[in-house]
């Protein structure tokens, strides 16, 4: 094997490795996550750019799925092809499933127990502060300047006071970046 080949199944291995990490962290779903994958992918590995995130964060946001996965997918890719991106995807989903075949087996039997209902509390306290974490870590990035403030700010407002569907708040804020970045 040359050493082509031996940086390359290296670099599969780590790509591996990193993404089994990520999945066997992945409470919360992806959004708690963001600070994680943002670390461990873009400041320790240096596989994407600050900006490359944000537009992966961005771009999975629009997409139907899970955030974990499609950016396993995608970082992947990015490092590695096709190969990458199928090595990635299966790591980031073997632990949760793994661990989804143990608990329901045994949730039935422990779900009633105050122990139980006491580390569901305390984790569910957990993932708020790291989605509170992933705003402020992704709005570092993504609102630059008065513009961007003016986007976030009113689509928090459409959402939030009117009730306006995120969906749709997304295509008013594609627009008002077409109308205010042109």
């Amino acid at each position: 094997m040359g050493s082509h080949e031996n940086r390359r199944s290296r670099l599969l291995w780590s790509l591996f490795l990193e993404f089994l990490k990520l999945g066997a962290f992945t409470f919360g779903g992806g959004y708690a996550m963001i600070p994680l994958i943002e670390r461990e992918i873009v400041r320790k590995r240096g596989w994407l750019s600050s900006e490359d995130f944000a537009d992966l964060v961005a771009i999975a946001e629009m997409t139907p799925g899970s955030l974990i996965i499609k950016s396993s997918t995608f970082v992947g890719k990015r490092v590695s092809g096709i190969l990458g991106s199928v090595i990635a995807t299966l790591a980031v989903t073997l632990p949760p499933f793994l661990v989804f075949l143990v608990l329901a087996a045994a949730f039935l039997r422990i779900v009633d127990f105050p122990v139980t209902q006491s580390v569901f509390k305390g984790v569910d306290a957990a993932i708020v502060a790291l989605v509170v974490t992933a705003i402020l870590s992704l709005g570092k990035t993504s609102i630059s300047d008065k513009k961007t403030l003016l986007i976030a700010t009113g689509t928090v407002i459409v959402v939030f006071v009117f009730g306006v569907h995120p969906i749709f708040a997304l295509l008013a804020a594609g627009v008002a970046g077409l109308v205010l970045f042109r």
